[in-house]
């Protein structure tokens, strides 16, 4: 073949398969943009997917979370905790739920004319959860608040809340935080309280030395987003009583009992040292906003419905599952019984007088600013509380005695209440004996104790042996 031929015949094939390839890859190109496309597509209807089932199944998430980070968040996550949650986020702003909100309304109402209207904090607390239901026994407007976490048994502090929105009690408690300042600020711009009964905080001696920020948490800035709320939020002002300790008078080298007057600028543990603090923020909002700030000054604070971690509690514990109980040598606590505690506390909300500011940031005057200590006046040896209880269980205590450690207890703690019975008639009239017998038929039967056998049953062993153990009575 001559060369010419062969030279045009390439010349001719080169065209052909330069337009072979290049259909090639303009279909390469579509097929790659096509599948572009549609993987676009697919992930963005996945993504949507997702995003409905996470609403769906996950609604607590989405929305502002109510809960405090706290030594150990409470484990409850059941539907209907869930619902609660939803439907208590409703009262305060959705809109979702008006049968929500007129239940919450209706709570926080009076019952008689001249009642009223309190905010309970740490209502599903030992102290709170007996003051709701004596405010409203006497037909007070009552809505509780607690984070129910589970620095002890949110079990116990869900049975507390179970039985305050029992018939006849009716009383609505939100599962919210106090540390939610537009919770707060909706809330207080929702219901008019006429009082704020403060009672939340992150409570023990020790556990502070393992988690402290809970402390500064709860007992600092929860104190003050509540005062905020109070001071800059609430139309008009509500007088604020709120739950102080007598932990503040620390490492006080004055004569007993313990005065109001006394030194309170040498606290022994950081829960002490929070409680203090409290107590200057106190006078801050007091001077600054015109708010009626009352601070009680609880000593060691017992009975039926009470907290796990007090050494009362955990001591019975002990005793009836037959494990040893750590005693400090030459304590001795001002066993303070919750009665007579609840009477102070409403004597104190009952004489709190009014806030003088307002949302202008303006006060008419000067508003009261009070401090009471709360006990019984008559500390007893932590060995005869002991005593009292080995015999009311019928079962000895294995007894171990060790001198006390500088870890933020005190040796022991003894009230004057001389200002509180002046005040408003503050005057304790439960003997130990009296007020651990009543306890103990309380643990007996919530625990379904056998006394006999000294048999208990699984529920009433708490799965911190260790804290059971070594448990003292400076809680």
């Amino acid at each position: 073949m001559p060369a010419s031929v062969v030279d045009a015949a390439a010349k001719g094939a080169r065209p052909e398969r330069g337009a072979v390839l290049l259909r090639r890859a303009s279909g390469a190109k579509q097929l790659v943009s096509a599948s572009s496309h549609l993987l676009f597509r697919a992930t963005v209807l996945a993504t949507l997917v997702l995003v409905v089932l996470f609403t769906v199944h996950y609604p607590s998430l989405i929305s502002h979370s109510f809960r405090l980070s706290s030594p150990g968040a409470s484990s409850s996550s059941s539907p209907a905790s869930s619902q609660r949650r939803s439907s208590h986020r409703s009262l305060l702003g959705s809109g979702r739920s008006r049968t929500a909100a007129r239940r919450g309304s209706a709570s926080a109402t009076p019952r008689r004319d001249g009642g009223l209207s309190v905010l309970v904090t740490g209502a599903a607390g030992f102290v709170g959860a007996h003051c709701a239901l004596a405010l409203r026994a006497r037909g007070d407007g009552v809505l509780g608040l607690d984070n129910f976490n589970a620095y002890y048994d949110p079990s116990l502090k869900r049975a507390r809340q179970r039985r305050l929105l029992s018939s006849p009690h009716n009383v609505v408690v939100l599962d919210a935080d106090i540390n939610d300042s537009a919770l707060l600020e909706r809330l207080f711009s929702t219901i008019p309280f006429t009082h704020v009964l403060h009672l939340a905080a992150q409570a023990g001696v020790r556990h502070a030395m393992r988690a402290p920020q809970a402390y500064v948490s709860s007992n600092v800035a929860g104190l003050v987003s509540v005062l905020e709320a109070c001071a800059r939020h609430a139309d008009p002002q509500p007088a604020v009583v709120w739950a102080s300790s007598s932990s503040v008078y620390g490492l006080n080298p004055s004569d007993a009992p313990f005065s109001e007057e006394h030194r309170t600028d040498r606290p022994a543990s950081l829960y002490a040292a929070t409680k203090k603090a409290g107590e200057a923020i106190a006078h801050a909002y007091n001077h600054i906003y015109g708010l009626s700030i009352t601070g009680l000054r609880f000593f060691t604070v017992y009975g039926p419905w009470g907290r796990p971690d007090m050494a009362y509690f955990a001591f019975a514990r002990a005793i009836v599952a037959g494990e040893p109980v750590t005693l400090f040598r030459d304590a001795r606590r001002d066993f303070t019984y919750i009665d007579d505690v609840v009477r102070g506390c409403l004597g104190a909300l009952d004489t709190a007088g009014r806030s003088t500011g307002s949302k202008s940031g303006k006060k008419r005057g000067d508003a009261p600013l009070r401090v009471y200590n709360l006990g019984n006046t008559s500390p007893v040896p932590v060995t005869r509380m002991v005593a009292i209880l080995e015999k009311l269980l019928g079962k000895k205590a294995r007894k171990r005695v060790v001198t006390m450690p500088s870890n933020g207890d005190v040796p022991f703690t003894h009230a004057n209440v001389s200002h509180a019975a002046h005040d408003f008639g503050y005057r304790p009239t439960t003997s130990l004996e009296v007020g651990l017998r009543h306890f103990v038929d309380w643990f007996v039967k919530y625990y379904k104790i056998d006394t006999k056998g000294a048999a208990i049953a699984a529920g009433a062993k708490s799965g911190k042996k260790k804290s059971m153990a070594t448990m003292s009575a400076a809680s």
